[in-house]
């Protein structure tokens, strides 16, 4: 049994390579970069499943910490002047103290108390970025190319965005199956129970808020290199809606759901955006379904039906 788990994962980790390999030939031009903002968007829904499926706390500040990374990598290049790759280190820095901030405030609450102080956390953020016009640039945002010349080519960006997805996934995966994963779990299944083995809820909180926080500043950072543009509906509430959907919508708790739940929010939105105006309805109209029909999200149903099938 275990030798067949073990091939057919390593078939599946072979297809899913294959097929990132090969997207800029099956989908050249236009799809190229919708592959390309499909990658960094289930980077960060991943880093949101992070919080809200493996320690049960539902963030909805990320959308914040994606955009001060995305805010900071153009500054820092198009203003500053200064090198992409020092910039993306910086974006990722100020993502991380960003994230640790919010953990501070926000790891002693849980529930609804958790999802609206992050929330009002994420708008804090919205209006500073609104308001500091002299670093942010207000309404009209920043704009301009954080890329070097040989990442200015679609098909190129595409493969080094790839090479990154494929790094912080493998790194997505390794922490949250690790001892201190599976420690996250098992606060999301009872808290108190932790409390009396002996282990420091808060601070397993604290550092699981930290590492999602990392993972969705540098989904940020690569997408300046992406977008080229931010402004403050980069930062907005809807962007960490839309993340946490894709998470929910691919299946929450189980870290590559938020690859289909993007691969899906990402397609509809530009497939429906075509005939009309009205896509954010047609988006809620799927949200309603999956949470009646399969309410563990696409991966999750899945799974359930081939549990079912053993």
């Amino acid at each position: 049994m275990q030798i067949f788990k073990f091939k057919y994962s390593l078939y599946v980790v072979v297809l899913c390579f294959a097929l990132l390999v090969s997207v800029p030939f099956l989908f050249p031009g236009y799809k190229t970069s919708i592959a390309t903002e499909i990658l960094i968007f289930s980077i960060l829904a991943m880093s949101i499943d992070i919080l809200a499926g493996y320690t049960g706390r539902t963030p909805l500040c990320h959308g914040a910490i994606f955009g001060v990374a995305t805010y900071v990598m153009l500054y820092y290049v198009t203003v500053a002047g200064g090198s992409p790759w020092v910039g993306l280190f910086i974006a990722v820095i100020a993502s991380v103290l960003i994230a640790m901030i919010f953990a501070l405030l926000a790891i002693r609450t849980s529930g609804v108390y958790f999802i609206l102080l992050t929330l009002a956390l994420g708008m804090i953020v919205w209006g500073v970025c609104l308001r500091w016009t002299s670093v942010t640039g207000g309404e009209n945002g920043l704009r301009g190319s954080v890329s070097p010349l040989w990442l200015q080519d679609k098909v190129t960006l595409y493969y080094f965005i790839a090479s990154c997805f494929v790094v912080l996934v493998w790194m997505m995966w390794r922490f949250v199956n690790s001892p201190f994963g599976l420690t996250l779990k098992g606060i999301r299944d009872s808290e108190s129970r932790m409390r009396t083995l002996g282990y420091n809820v808060p601070l397993h909180l604290f550092l699981g808020f930290v590492v999602s926080g990392f993972f969705a500043g540098v989904a940020g950072a690569l997408y300046a290199f992406f977008n080229s543009f931010v402004s403050p509906s980069t930062v907005a509430l809807a962007q960490s809606t839309e993340g946490l959907l894709m998470a929910i919508v691919g299946g929450a708790g189980t870290l590559f759901g938020g690859i289909i739940g993007a691969a899906l929010v990402i397609s509809l939105e530009n497939v429906v955006s075509l005939y009309t105006e009205r896509w954010l309805m047609v988006l809620g109209f799927m949200f309603i379904f999956m949470m009646i029909f399969a309410p563990s999200g696409v991966l999750g149903a899945i799974r359930n039906f081939i549990k079912s099938r053993q």
